[in-house]
């Protein structure tokens, strides 16, 4: 067969397998598959580095598929290169327990490179893979051993273009030159509601140029065309590149062609007769895949095979030249730490000063940066508020192996770019900004979440204990907001020493990313001589002091900086001669995953009688007080006033903790 007809027939039967996917599933996005076949036909088949046999093979061009919605050219492009998907697989597309939803998920061994979706997340998580990249090609290549070389591919929507992460994420692509990315953004000019013209008339190429990047135009069904974009954009080292390439969405459709009825529901059985027609296309059977089209494909499986052999040709001679470096990377690629980094975390069970828990945190990282090389990360323009600068450890982009990022004031882009560093497999990224603006990063957070990255968030100004900057920077409801992310493990240390646990606890973690939320406000540092270790904070919650004589009648739950507002308290009841008990609770999530024995061990069932304080919306302790206990909490917006007037009007005092546990008791 000559090579244009068989073109054609490897790029209809990722169109018609799309088509029919989402025929069968009576759901999903039909178009952007069928304008696009050809140019991803051309980059899986001509261009990209992988290896189906080995998706995790260090040195592969990643690919993201930022227009999520697309999905079923993803899956078709899966099955037909030898991954772990099945035909079978596709004909269950949307399906309940599927490898193939609606928008591709996370799966390293199905070949997925990141979970994609929300417009906008997959452009900044390419952004993140590059910078992985960087940094593992400067910390390791050296002249003639070029380890990490690999290119970072991704086809990117209208959606994702407007979304503004993508500007946040594209502008810090430019600034930092990163040459390995190269986007192809599908030029259809048609969004959910009709033609892109509706909302969106700038000129893309122009606005990119402006960030810095390097901008070509093509036609979409230009084969040679798209292969020499992609070569000149291979070519460019200095500049991420934008290839805009005018496609039609539906393409091949009759009816539907460059119509939004085909961005977000099935062609329908008679539209999809036509198109076949149109496409000279078999009728019968659905699903059909051509034997030539099967062994096409089936070729990258060798060629793949065979990249990966010449790199790891290229490892061995690296490791017998650099054995150092070699066992370094075998630490990286396994996420293990120098030996002895547990050590270097410092104590502060000595300090006779208040420390705040964001200071805490800075120490310790400093402290245990240097024996962790594969930790890296940086704020969003609030490095000497959230204490997150690695001191004499260089700046990313400037210095050689640099390990701060300076994000700019971009929260968007900085949680989507975790996500990305952190799918290196090789790299713990953490990122820091005040916990208020948590919520420009959620979209991230909970992307994270869901592919269980070991992402570290270092959100400070935990409270209206920040002060003088009012409600607009004072968090109220956002301990449980990341609290209701499943798999997000959020973390509020009462002292310096659980601040230091708190970071041995989010290193040591891998299923999920971690949220520690620190305090602006100097904190005393809780006497363990005298109170329980502040090593139960692995545990989530734990008793912190008990009555001197006998059994506790009332439990004081508190967290972070209110736990010595309990403190106070508790002596005060023990005068008294209430029996009261102090339990600390960092992380419910970590209580959460502890035994229902030890749980009936620190939170009594017998002990109703329960109160707990938290500087931030009540939501959710109710879980732990039960019906007959209560809640100090916030349900308005903070003020603008010092911290210490603050909490005496908003109730976080030690009269008002006693007034209600006496209260409590009283109505037994």
């Amino acid at each position: 067969m000559e090579q244009r007809k068989l073109d054609d027939l490897c790029i209809n039967t990722l169109r018609m397998l799309a088509v029919d996917a989402v025929e069968k599933a009576n759901s999903g996005h039909p178009g952007m598959p069928m304008g696009t076949a050809a140019i991803a036909y051309v980059l899986w088949t001509k261009f990209l580095r992988h290896n189906s046999r080995n998706p995790l093979w260090p040195d592969r061009d990643r690919f993201v598929l930022s227009a999520g919605h697309g999905s079923t050219l993803l899956y078709g492009l899966l099955y037909l290169s030898g991954y772990d998907m099945s035909l079978d697989d596709i004909k269950n597309f949307r399906q309940w327990g599927s490898k193939t939803p609606g928008h591709p998920e996370y799966d390293i061994s199905s070949g997925i490179e990141t979970t994609t979706g929300p417009l906008g997340q997959g452009f900044g998580t390419g952004v993140g893979m590059a910078i992985a990249q960087r940094y593992l090609a400067e910390y390791f290549n050296r002249p003639g051993y070029p380890l990490f070389d690999y290119h970072i591919y991704a086809i990117v929507s209208d959606g994702d273009l407007m979304e503004g992460v993508s500007s946040e994420a594209a502008s810090l692509a430019g600034h930092l030159n990163l040459g390995k990315i190269i986007y192809i953004y599908d030029d259809n000019h048609i969004t959910i509601e009709g033609p892109t013209e509706l909302a969106f008339s700038e000129d893309v190429g122009k606005r990119f140029a402006a960030l810095g990047w390097h901008v070509q135009d093509i036609d979409g069904y230009d084969l040679g065309g798209i292969g020499k974009a992609i070569v000149k954009a291979q070519e460019e080292q200095e500049r991420p590149s934008l290839i805009v390439a005018r496609t039609h969405i539906a393409y091949g459709s009759p009816n539907k062609q460059d119509t939004a009825a085909s961005h977000g529901a099935p062609l329908g059985s008679g539209e999809v007769k036509l198109t076949k027609q149109n496409l000279s296309w078999p009728q019968e059977p659905d699903f059909y895949v051509p034997q030539e089209v099967l062994l096409h494909f089936r070729k990258t499986i060798e060629r793949g095979e065979g990249c990966e052999k010449e790199w790891q040709k290229l490892f061995e001679a690296y490791r017998g030249k650099f054995p150092e470096l070699a066992q370094q990377w075998q630490m990286f690629s396994e996420r293990k730490f120098i030996s002895g980094w547990k050590e270097k975390i410092p104590t502060f069970e000595e300090a006779d000063t208040p420390v705040a828990t964001r200071s805490a945190s800075g120490k310790v990282l400093n402290a245990i940066a240097p024996y962790i090389p594969n930790l890296i990360g940086g704020s969003a323009d609030l490095a000497p508020s959230t204490n997150t600068y690695l001191k004499d450890l260089g700046d990313f982009g400037t210095d050689h192996q640099g390990r701060n990022f300076h994000f700019g004031i971009r929260e968007h882009a900085m949680g989507s770019i975790l996500n990305g560093i952190a799918l290196s497999q090789a790299l713990i990224p953490y990122g820091g900004t005040f916990l208020v603006f948590s919520d420009y990063m959620r979209p991230a957070i909970r992307l994270a979440a869901m592919m269980k990255l070991p992402v570290i968030y270092v959100f400070t100004h935990d409270s209206i204990g920040l002060g003088e900057d009012g409600p607009t920077h004072q968090p109220i409801e956002h301990l449980p907001s990341l609290r209701t992310i499943p798999n997000l493990t959020v973390i509020r240390p009462a002292d310096a020493t659980e601040t230091a646990v708190a970071w041995e606890v989010a290193l040591e973690n891998r299923d999920g990313p971690i949220a520690l939320t620190l305090t602006r406000q100097k904190l005393p540092i809780i006497d363990r001589k005298k109170f329980a270790s502040a090593t139960g904070l692995k545990r989530g919650a734990y008793v912190l002091v008990d009555p001197p004589e006998g059994q506790p009648e009332v439990i004081l739950l508190a967290t972070g900086s209110e736990v010595h507002l309990v403190l106070e308290a508790y002596e005060k009841l023990i005068s008294k001669g209430i029996a009261a008990r102090v339990v600390n609770m960092p992380s419910w999530e970590l209580f959460e995953k502890q035994s229902p024995g030890y749980k009936d061990v620190v939170l009594p069932p017998e002990v109703t009688a329960r109160l707990a304080i938290e500087a931030s919306c009540p939501l959710g302790w109710h879980r732990y007080v039960g019906l007959c206990g209560e809640v100090i909490g916030i349900t308005t917006f903070g003020a603008s006033a010092p911290y210490k007037i603050l909490f005496e009007k908003f109730g976080f005092t030690v009269d008002n903790v006693i007034s209600k546990v006496e209260a409590i008791l009283a109505g037994r």
